[in-house]
């Protein structure tokens, strides 16, 4: 796995976590035709979790910050990925007047190097993974108060799950008064990437 494939997973991951943020939506309405709609069904009302997620300030500034946090990764692995790389072209460059002996020696402890490059690769993706959903659900926390808010104050009798439905007259949607209920809640929050060697240490020591 090389530095910028573990990049473009996580980023394909965030981006699907977010994937109703508000370009998005501006996307999908500006090329689905104009739908004529019945009318509202009093009581009924529907609502995207994910939708509410992107377009809020908080969903955007942590679709930002996991962004920020899998650079850094990158930059990281990517520099002793170099320095690996390296190593193995002078390596190669001396089998010629190296000893068997000697160049074998090398070789098995450039083999050590490459496979806890490996090991620590495989896990830095599980870690922003870890990270994206912690920070996910610390949205989703914050947010589940406020959707029984929004669900009463419309006077919902049912609330469904707009992404299951092909179609909805929007006058049901309460996915806005969401949108804006979490921003006056919360815009941002501190986290950092998780760190599953330091969680592995801590158990073992309890």
């Amino acid at each position: 796995m090389t530095t910028k494939t573990l990049a473009a997973g996580f980023a394909a991951a965030a981006a699907l976590a977010l994937t109703l943020s508000t370009g998005a939506h501006a996307q999908q309405a500006a090329a689905a035709p104009q739908v004529s709609h019945g009318a509202a069904i009093a009581g009924v009302c529907v609502m995207s979790v994910d939708g509410a997620i992107g377009a809020s300030t908080v969903g955007q500034y942590v679709q930002t910050r996991l962004q920020q946090i899998a650079t850094q990764v990158e930059a990281e692995l990517k520099s002793e990925e170099t320095a690996i790389t390296t190593e193995a072209q002078t390596l190669e460059t001396q089998r010629t007047t190296l000893g068997q002996d000697a160049f074998e020696t090398r070789r098995a402890a450039l083999q050590v190097r490459v496979n806890s490059f490996q090991r620590k690769a495989a896990q830095r993706e599980r870690e922003l993974a870890v990270t994206q959903q912690k920070a996910l659900a610390r949205v989703g926390q914050e947010m589940e108060p406020l959707i029984r808010d929004v669900y009463q104050q419309r006077q919902c009798a049912m609330l469904v799950n707009r992404d299951a439905l092909l179609l909805a007259n929007p006058q049901m949607d309460i996915t806005q008064p969401l949108v804006t209920a979490l921003n006056a809640k919360i815009t941002q929050f501190a986290f950092d990437r998780e760190r599953l060697d330091q969680q592995a240490s801590g158990a073992q020591t309890r």
